[in-house]
């Protein structure tokens, strides 16, 4: 299996970390919940809402493949979303980027070399991580990253530090909406994880790197007309949150 089809495994990688919230400087655990982490903004998984607004998010790419195939489908059905890039891949598919960039998605913090923040890491080591792929993403966007998503959402107070410094919001994505599709699960259980659970205000986790697979892009053909049949409307992760904020009284979150 490779290193991106291990990223997301949710229920490991972000439950446990928030259950833990390990302290890199003495490796103390911590008992802060997810509601912790949710009334200081440090970390947003969704933004619940009465308004039929989503963010759909795409995380290990660029790839030369799939990227423009699911361009394509979000243009086709007037969709927007924010890709979490992983610079090295940055490095040899610019022109993906640029295009990501072009059709208005938002491209988001993803590490240079998709980094695991679940053991021991110097400072200087995640913010050189963070740094290399700010620069390439402001040199082929012209726009600094807002967004940070940690690789297969590992992440402590450390992290969430040094990521607010750097001047980003940690954001992960609705539980109920890991598409899991790095593991290729097939086409129709990705269809039905989202669907079936789709919420005002989710963020759903998908990949536009799978290697091999095109399971994501087939499911999308799916998802995306339905999704607009049912009234939503597609937005990036800043437009959703920008939406909550500018409309404070809209609704209580949803249980």
């Amino acid at each position: 299996m490779s290193v991106f089809k291990t990223a997301t495994l949710i229920g490991v990688c972000v439950s446990a970390a928030v259950a833990c919230g390990y302290n890199q400087a003495q490796a103390q655990p911590h008992k802060k919940t997810r509601a912790y982490y949710e009334e200081r903004e440090e970390v947003v998984w969704e933004v619940p809402m009465k308004e039929k607004l989503i963010a759909l998010t795409f995380d290990d790419g660029p790839n030369p493949v799939t990227t423009p195939k699911i361009l394509d489908l979000l243009a086709a059905n007037d969709a927007k979303s924010t890709f979490f890039v992983v610079g090295k891949r940055m490095d040899r598919y610019p022109d993906v980027v640029r295009r990501e960039a072009k059709e208005g998605h938002e491209v988001a913090n993803h590490t240079y070399n998709h980094l695991y923040l679940n053991h021991r890491i110097s400072q200087q080591r995640l913010e050189d991580e963070l740094s290399r792929t700010e620069k390439q993403i402001v040199s082929l966007t012209g726009k600094h990253s807002l967004w940070f998503r940690p690789p297969g959402g590992f992440f402590n107070d450390s992290v969430v530090r040094i990521a607010r410094e750097r001047g980003y919001t940690m954001v992960l994505w609705s539980w109920h909406q890991d598409t899991k599709d790095w593991s290729s699960p097939g086409t129709r259980k990705i269809v039905d994880r989202v669907l079936k659970n789709v919420r005002n205000g989710d963020i759903v986790l998908f990949h536009d790197h799978v290697e091999g697979s095109m399971q994501t892009v087939q499911a999308l053909e799916t998802i995306l007309p339905e999704l607009r049949r049912r009234g939503y409307r597609m937005v990036t992760v800043s437009e959703l949150i920008q939406h909550k904020k500018s409309n404070p009284l809209l609704g209580k979150p949803q249980s």
